[in-house]
Order: structure tokens, then sequence, then C-alpha cells
């Protein structure tokens, strides 16, 4: 069910009455397993899911399901600890419903990461992935239906939904820090199953750089909104057909932890310029 404005304006009102006077100017979303940065915001505001009107909850492992907000990096931010994702059984409405509402509370930038498999096999499991453009060929869009002109128009332009100017920010950092940042495109497929080989193979002749499960219908809605993108993906594991080893949820979260700390340095870096 598509959301209306009065809807997104009392779960707005709701997070206002939890954080006061506070303005969140960025918004992050983090990834499986990589939800322990925001133990690092100071002078923490948490709000659970569950007390947003209208917010979904948050069920995929590594996820925790709440607000954090506070200031990090010398920003004003709000953190989600887990993000909800279609294969849960929620609409793409439900799945972007977050980003407006923090629009509406200030927010301008949003940062997102994931974890994801990796397609490009010049790729290394633990390697940061810039997201530079995606591809996404399932047909619903978060932006179906009825047009809410406060956000923005009805034929949003794409061209430049990953903002390019943090994107060079995201580089001059990694390599200040002597991190190999890569940089391609992320593919989105709906889960939950992992993609099959044959997928794989089509997402390479596509130009697919890394696959996974979300940020594109947050990133969809966030262009919309005019907000500023930063993504990057953690390459957790390689995709299907590329090693002879089935895909487990435990190699994930093994991975993202692995590369916890060097994520977690380039994305503080990023906010402390922005």
């Amino acid at each position: 069910m598509q959301y209306t404005m009065k809807q997104y304006e009392e779960s707005a009102a709701t997070l206002r009455e939890q954080i006061g006077d506070f303005t969140p100017k960025v918004l992050m979303i983090l990834g499986s397993g990589l939800g322990s940065m925001a133990d690092e915001v100071q002078n923490p505001i948490i709000v659970p899911y569950e007390m947003v009107p209208h917010m979904k909850r948050s069920t995929a492992p590594g996820h925790k399901g709440q607000f954090v907000f506070g200031t990090l990096g010398g920003k004003s931010v709000a953190v989600m600890q887990g993000r909800q994702h279609h294969y849960e059984g929620y609409s793409f409405y439900d799945v972007s419903f977050p980003v407006r509402v923090l629009r509406l509370l200030g927010a301008d930038t949003l940062i997102v990461t994931n974890a994801a498999g990796g397609v490009n096999t010049t790729f290394e499991v633990g390697d940061l992935m810039l997201i530079k453009d995606h591809i996404k060929l399932f047909f619903e869009s978060p932006l179906r239906g009825e047009n809410l002109p406060e956000f923005g128009p009805r034929f949003p332009d794409s061209s430049y939904l990953y903002t390019p100017s943090l994107g060079e920010l995201a580089k001059e950092e990694a390599e200040s820090m002597g991190l190999n940042l890569q940089e391609g495109v992320y593919m989105y497929f709906p889960g939950p199953q992992y993609e099959t080989p044959a997928e794989i193979r089509m997402a390479r002749v596509l130009g697919g750089d890394a696959v996974g499960m979300s940020t594109v219908p947050e990133v969809i809605t966030a262009g919309h909104c005019n907000m500023q993108v930063l993504g990057i993906t953690l390459v957790t594991n390689m995709a299907a057909g590329i090693l002879p080893q089935p895909l487990s949820e435990e190699e994930v979260l093994v991975a993202a932890k692995k590369a916890r700390t060097q994520f977690s340095a380039l994305i503080l870096a990023c906010l402390k310029r922005m």
C-alpha cells in the first residue's frame, strides 16, 4: 500500500518528539554486519523502529532495527541499524519509507552501505566498492502510484543518483588511507535466495560488478527527494558460480566483521569533509 503525505508527517512528528530540536543532516543506512558503527555516535538518542508509526520491523540477521540519532564525525546524523528488505515481505514503499521521513526531519544526504556478492572477478572478498551506478531490472518502483510533489517530480532524472562529488571525496579519502577502493555498478536482485550462476553471468554481461538485495529502493527514493547519495558496498563473498562452493549468510557476516575497521574509518573520513 502506498503511503500518504499524512502518514509520513505522522512518523516524522513522532521522531521529532523523541529527538527534540536535533536536526539530522545525514541519514546513514548500514548493511549486514556493519551496524556497529552506530555505537560510535556521540550523545545518542535511540529510537526502535517499533516506536515509529507505519514503519516496519527489520528481521534480517545482523540488523538491530533502530535509529541512532547524534553526532558522528562532527556531523548530525541519523543512523539506521538495520534496514527493511523486499524479501522480508515488505513492499518497496515500506523499504523506502524511512528515507522520506528523515527528509522531512531535515536530512539532505544519504550514506548507504551494503554487503554484496562480487561479480567482477578482479574483486576480492573484503574489498570496498564505491557504487557509481546501479541496475534494477525488476519492474516495481518505490515511486509507483500517485506522485507526492512535496518530495519531488513525477518523472525524476536518474542520471546522477549517486552524487559524483561525494564519490570523488570517498576516492580521495581512500587513497590517503591506503585503501584500495574499487568502483563499480551494483545490481539489485530481490532475494532472499542467492542468485544462480546463470544470473551472475547475465549480471556481468549487463555491466554489474556486485549483486545484492538492498539499497536500490532507498537510493531511488532519495534521488526523488533531491538528496545527495554516497553508496559503498562491502564485497563479502564472490557471487554464485565464481568459486566452487555454496553461498551462506554466515560468510557474509564474518567478512563484514573483518572489514569493519577500514569501513568505519572511510565513512568517518568522508563525513568530516561533507
